[in-house]
């Protein structure tokens, strides 16, 4: 990629603007991580912003530029959590009305932070599924009022506050060598990078995208913003259909690569950092510590700083975090088991195919009636991966009539 640098953000009035309204967040040096990988790795506590994530600066450096006359109808905009939050707590702070569209279904957890943020001075309105669909309906009461839309993402003012987390790193510690960054619409790592090459043009930038929504590399791979069909939704803070077209084009020039992380690896990240660290982070601020393991060879040695995005984790989501990370280690199992028509054959299936340290997390017969020798749905926990091609040996070595739903993503997500 291209390492040319835009000349067009103004980061040090950015700086000046967010100072007293953002927090400036820790950069901590990480012991486990550095350890574990051979390297100095230092983490940016975004998750410990005002509002949990990075969002509130770009949103109130953009809404504090505006003129008077721009916020006489006051502002509006979509967001399924983050972003809308950001500009709830800048509505307060600067006293403007602000009407922020979530989806139907977005947590209350999320509504309540936004109106707690945003006090009188906001109004949120639940539309549609998608962000998608919120765009649409922030967009038209945009026009239809004469109220200033606040992009979350595109958008040179929304780009220039989020440059003021690259601004707190160096400053922290201009002797970094790779900072390591989460992409969702690609403001973050537009600012952040925009203000970092300027400084310091040898410093490495990596991107990192979860992968079920890999729209950055996708415009990157076809020269231009491209529409996903589809995306997997779970990494909410870093899932967009589409980046922008300012975005492409900062992070095309500036990135020096992109990497993708698997959703269940998320997970595992997700936990192992509450478990060792004591720091709750959502999906989306676990993918830079998740990218570690992808770039371990090229960052032995070396001073690496990891953007921890955001902590707005739901407590509700804990149970299905765990249940990804283990399908992904390889230590949760689901299996369609037809059970031989002798007796015992339950018994025999719990005393000899299962090992001494496997634990049966779920059993349901999937017919109502015939339960002596219909097929029941089985869900198996283990201690060690490797013991899973010890399972498959019993189960054939006792005649046991199996289908893998771990292998078969259509009849696992129908079942499971």
């Amino acid at each position: 990629m291209n390492n040319t640098t835009p000349q067009t953000l103004d980061f040090n009035s950015a700086s000046q603007r967010l100072k007293g309204v953002v927090k400036r967040t820790p950069l901590e040096f990480n012991a486990g991580l550095s350890s574990r990988y051979n390297a100095n790795i230092y983490l940016k506590r975004e998750d410990l912003q005002i509002v949990r994530s990075y969002k509130l600066r770009g949103a109130y450096n953009k809404i504090s530029s505006l003129p008077p006359d721009a916020l006489t109808n006051g502002v509006v905009c979509a967001s399924a959590g983050n972003h809308a939050q950001g500009v709830a707590y800048s509505c307060k702070k600067l006293n403007i009305k602000g009407v922020i569209f979530m989806p139907e279904i977005t947590p209350k957890q999320k509504i309540t932070q936004v109106n707690m943020f945003g006090g009188d001075n906001v109004e949120v309105v639940l539309v549609g599924d998608t962000f998608d669909d919120c765009l649409k309906e922030a967009l038209n009461y945009s026009a239809l009022h004469a109220a200033t839309f606040i992009p979350p993402f595109d958008d040179q003012k929304v780009i220039e506050g989020q440059a003021t987390v690259g601004v707190e790193v160096f400053e922290d510690l201009p002797d970094l060598d790779i900072v390591v960054m989460p992409v969702g619409g690609g403001g973050l790592a537009s600012g952040v990078s925009a203000y970092l090459k300027t400084v310091k043009p040898d410093v490495k930038l990596i991107g990192v995208e979860p992968l079920g929504a890999p729209s950055m590399q996708t415009a990157i791979e076809k020269k231009g913003p491209f529409t996903l069909d589809e995306i997997d939704r779970f990494v909410d803070g870093a899932a967009v259909k589409r980046v922008g077209a300012l975005t492409y084009q900062y992070c095309n020039d500036l990135l020096d690569e992109m990497h993708l992380i698997p959703e269940g690896q998320i997970c595992t990240t997700i936990l192992k950092l509450y478990n060792e660290d004591a720091i709750v982070v959502e999906p989306a601020g676990a993918l830079s510590v998740s990218a570690l393991a992808q770039i371990k060879d090229q960052i032995v040695g070396k001073t690496v700083v990891c953007v921890v995005s955001g902590g707005n984790n739901d407590i509700e989501r804990m149970q299905e975090i765990k249940e990804k990370s283990l399908l992904f280690e390889g230590l949760k199992h689901y299996f369609i088991v037809r059970f031989p028509q002798r007796p015992g054959a339950l018994k025999l299936f719990v005393n000899e195919v299962l090992g001494p340290h496997d634990d049966i997390t779920r059993f349901e017969f999937i017919k109502k009636t015939n339960r002596e020798n219909g097929p029941a749905l089985v869900g198996i926990e283990l201690t060690k991966k490797e013991d899973y091609a010890g399972i498959l040996e019993r189960l054939k070595a006792f005649k046991f009539d199996v289908i893998e739903l771990n292998q078969d993503q259509t009849l696992f997500e129908y079942l499971v």
